[in-house]
């Protein structure tokens, strides 16, 4: 489903973000990407959304190689990710069905899909009951229940969740991660950046560990010396 191969990212400094970085991961897999502040985590995620083009190597999404794809076909290649970020970004002035229908409207969807998917999304959430009201009015587990919403309502192969938890307290963090393991059990394979350790340690799934721009572990919790 993600492959690279041997990819680095460089900057201007000429300071590598990602140095020579191979990874597989499977469909319907869940995975954990972990690194300190700095370890090249979001430069990952923004390699395999196409927002930055690697210096070196090759990245396969789906079996597209990200590098023949041209400038106009990104928003369609898109389609086939959800992104779940730290800070929501939810639009503050439309409630919760219209945060999650404005997916599907970007990428014209028909009316009647849209009225059929959203309240589906939103019953996969537990917020069906809460569609008409707007983000101020939610706790941040639910905003980030509607983001996780709005990311798998054009049904993705991938969930890509940024630091999903960072703004959430423990109650909250646990029920966001049970919710993305449902949604792996569904099909969708999910990809996790976080700097929770005990969520990693508790969920007991594969672990990516980067650390200055490379892989340095690769499995479980348990095996991972560099953690």
């Amino acid at each position: 489903m993600i492959k690279l191969e041997h990819v680095s990212k460089l900057y201007q400094e000429g300071v590598p973000a990602l140095d020579d970085v191979s990874i597989n991961i499977e469909k319907g897999e869940f995975v954990f990407i972990m690194g300190k502040s700095g370890s090249g985590k979001s430069t990952l995620i923004k390699l395999l959304l196409k927002e930055l083009t690697p210096t070196e190597g090759e990245i396969y999404i789906s079996g597209k190689k990200l590098s023949k794809i041209n400038h106009k076909a990104i928003p369609n290649f898109r389609r086939n990710i959800g992104v779940v970020f730290q800070n929501f970004r939810l639009l503050q002035d439309r409630n919760v069905y219209e945060n999650v229908a404005f997916a599907m409207k970007v990428v014209e969807a028909p009316t009647r899909e849209i009225k059929k998917r959203v309240p589906l999304m939103l019953s996969l959430v537990n917020l069906a009951a809460k569609y008409k009201s707007l983000p101020r009015q939610l706790s941040g587990g639910e905003q980030q229940r509607v983001a996780i919403a709005r990311a798998l309502v054009n049904e993705p192969e991938i969930l890509l969740a940024d630091e999903p938890t960072g703004n959430l307290d423990d109650t909250n963090a646990w029920e966001i991660m049970k919710l993305l393991e449902e949604i792996n059990e569904r099909g969708t394979t999910v990809v996790v950046v976080t700097h929770n350790a005990e969520i990693v340690r508790k969920m007991n799934k594969r672990v990516i560990y980067i650390k200055r721009g490379q892989v340095v572990g690769d499995g479980k919790w348990g095996d991972i010396s560099e953690i």
